[in-house]
């Protein structure tokens, strides 16, 4: 059994006990999975499809949802959030029990989340928490950490001193500012010898091979860089080629890449040299506990803070907002430990990359 049946067993097991703990507790939504027990109807928002990890993403929703006997609408917001509010209302019309979103403005999804509620309808969100508003769970790995692997890989990597460059993503979704400020304060305080470029980019790739191309021509001395995600991936490879800046690590030319997605692209330039470490965002166990998630929900099921049978940790980040912190390990060329911590080797087959 592969580690993607594992995980799902384990949580499948884990639904099943709390639904007898709770069966007597008032709390279930009674015709949740509508008047003749069939599939429960629930939306998917796909965020966007101009990038591998959410392609990949779209390709897991309907297989979990087989798997897990839920019946689909979906529809993509492109990363733009009036379209989200939009398709939450082409929901509402069709009726769904449940929704799964990735909201990009964490901010400005609250309005709708609002409206949700009042419907008694509940909702999941994947890869991204809402500032404000009340969900069902959220299901993410821990941003942060993400920016404290690549701190601690970079920092490492370059012996405490030099300059790098971070290509933030977006700072209005708590995904950007969270990696941005692990990644800065782990900076500041184990290694201040390094000089920090924030580069704000909001998650386009043009964007940021523009900036990318712009700081080395004020500081061709860098020596290091962050990107937030891999749809920066393509423009910091040409212009590094570009540079002759492709050389081995052995090269004292040589430039450290940390990406974050773990997308098969990825793993692929971590074996052939041309970036030195990756995070590995589970896309398919995103799609897989979104879902999981939003069943539960539907039939009136409740967790709890604490670990997981999936290897996750559930944690409560404020008053009735609970987040399911899924695994995320620093992929890198020989899986040797960094800073003391654990990386795995890029081509492990546990990575969902090595899968797709």
């Amino acid at each position: 059994m592969n580690r993607r049946n594992l995980l799902g067993t384990g949580l499948t097991l884990l639904l099943g006990a709390t639904a007898a703990l709770t069966a007597g507790c008032g709390d279930r939504a009674g015709d949740g999975a509508g008047a003749g027990g069939g599939r429960p109807l629930v939306g998917v928002d796909y965020p966007r499809s101009d990038t591998d990890f959410w392609n990949s993403y779209i390709t897991y929703v309907p297989k979990s949802a087989e798997e897990l006997g839920v019946e689909l609408k979906t529809t993509n917001s492109q990363n733009d959030i009036a379209n989200l509010i939009s398709n939450a209302q082409t929901f509402l019309s069709q009726g769904v029990k449940g929704v799964v979103m990735a909201p990009q403005d964490t901010a400005a999804i609250a309005p709708t989340l609002a409206q949700f509620e009042s419907r008694k309808i509940p909702v999941v969100t994947i890869d991204t928490r809402p500032d404000t508003g009340r969900v069902f769970m959220v299901v993410r790995a821990d941003n942060r950490a993400y920016g404290t692997k690549a701190c601690q890989f970079l920092g490492t990597k370059l012996g405490g001193k030099g300059k790098v460059v971070m290509l933030q993503g977006g700072l209005d979704s708590i995904n950007g500012r969270d990696r941005t400020e692990a990644f800065n304060e782990c900076m500041r305080k184990d290694f201040p010898g390094i000089t920090v470029f924030g580069e704000a980019t909001d998650w386009k790739a043009d964007v940021a091979a523009s900036k990318l191309q712009t700081r080395f021509a004020s500081d061709p001395d860098v020596k290091g860089i962050y990107m937030q995600s891999s749809f920066a991936l393509s423009g910091t490879l040409q212009i590094l080629k570009q540079r002759g800046l492709q050389v081995p690590p052995t090269d004292p030319r040589h430039v450290f890449v940390v990406s974050n997605d773990g997308i098969p692209e990825e793993l692929k330039n971590i074996g052939d040299g041309l970036i030195d470490a990756t995070v590995s965002q589970p896309a398919d166990l995103y799609a897989r506990y979104g879902l999981e998630y939003a069943k539960a929900a539907i039939e009136g099921r409740t967790f709890q803070p604490g670990p997981t049978p999936h290897g996750s940790t559930i944690i409560q980040v404020r008053d009735g907002l609970l987040e399911d912190q899924l695994p995320a390990p620093l992929v890198t060329l020989d899986g040797a430990p960094v800073a003391g911590q654990p990386t795995v080797k890029f081509d492990d087959a546990s990575l969902w990359g090595r899968n797709a």
